[in-house]
């Protein structure tokens, strides 16, 4: 049961980052005096600057935040590399009634396709990794040989802006030669996003695109996947493509271990939650939009909208 302790109004980060629990969660994580005062600063003047994360409990900021330094990612929203998204959750109960956790809000790691790309390459495996989407006119079908599929780019880039598209081609190459490439069609995404992103549904989609969604509902179309269908797109070919057929490193296979996860503390532990309640909802920043990147299926481990995730517990200082 939840005590009236853990109830109260916990401090805001830029109060709780100096206090010394915080400072030497961040010591012995990091484990060097002055990348720890650098991290500091940072992740202090990220927050500062965005107010939704601000509104955040400070604890799964810092989780969030030490996890993308352990990884060498940038949290700069330009590069693309991680966010820290802001996710409200709603209070739980037991079945008598009794509160188990309280509403709050709370920071999730999402690793951005750009991250993919920076934790693959740095196998030191791939002579060449991209993702990119196929307008209208450059899918050729599969060759009638080989069953691969083939492609005609157009070379113009302010023409081919102004194209549609229509699909979606990741493709890696290793130093020794061997290459693999997949294509989606922009249905197939469609049919794949609708199915396993419990915040994005085709109808919705195109009652967006269509104008037919008065601005009193438009906070229910909140999730990057109304808003940047192309990015995660290129997220979700990137998944499917390195965990079918590419080389994955120990720092990849930790980032999407804890890719869309809340990491909170309790009694003294720090418990890594995948996002997976239809009940919370995706919070909005205003200052520094960040993707609301959902759980993708892969060929290992294949969610269901109705699936839940048991918590699981993590030891930051092995990250």
């Amino acid at each position: 049961m939840t005590t009236s302790n853990q109830l109260a109004q916990k401090p805001k980060f830029s109060v709780a980052i100096t206090t010394q629990n915080y400072q030497n969660l961040i010591n012995n994580t990091l484990r060097d005096p002055d990348r720890a005062r650098s991290f500091t600063a940072s992740i202090t003047s990220a927050v500062a600057v965005n107010p939704a994360l601000q509104e955040c409990d400070a604890g799964t900021i810092l989780a969030g935040a030490l996890l993308g330094e352990s990884l060498n990612l940038s949290p700069s929203p330009q590069l693309g590399q991680y966010y820290l998204v802001p996710f409200k959750q709603k209070a739980k109960y037991d079945r008598d009634g009794n509160m188990i956790r309280p509403e709050t809000t709370t920071a999730t790691f999402v690793l951005g396709y750009k991250g993919y790309i920076q934790l693959a390459l740095r196998s030191g495996q791939y002579k060449d990794l991209d993702v990119m989407v196929i307008k209208q006119g450059e899918y050729m079908g599969k060759d009638p040989e080989t069953g691969k599929a083939r492609f005609k780019f157009i070379e113009d880039d302010d023409v081919r802006d102004a194209i549609p598209t229509v699909g979606y081609m990741a493709f890696f190459e290793y130093l020794n030669g061997f290459r693999k490439v997949m294509y989606w069609s922009k249905e197939k995404m469609m049919t794949h996003a609708d199915t396993f992103s419990k915040a994005f549904s085709r109808k919705g989609y195109e009652n967006l695109l269509a104008g037919n969604v008065p601005q009193s509902e438009m906070w229910k179309y909140s999730s990057f996947w109304y808003k940047n269908f192309d990015d995660m797109a290129k997220k979700t070919m990137l998944r499917q493509l390195i965990s079918r057929w590419g080389v994955m490193s120990i720092d990849m296979q930790t980032a999407l271990e804890h890719d869309d996860t809340i990491t909170h503390e309790n009694d003294g532990q720090l418990i890594a939650e995948r996002v997976a309640s239809s009940k919370d909802v995706r919070l909005e920043s205003a200052a520094q939009p960040a993707p609301q990147l959902e759980q993708q299926q892969t060929e290992q481990a294949v969610e269901t909208k109705t699936a839940t995730a048991e918590p699981k517990k993590i030891d930051l200082s092995s990250l």
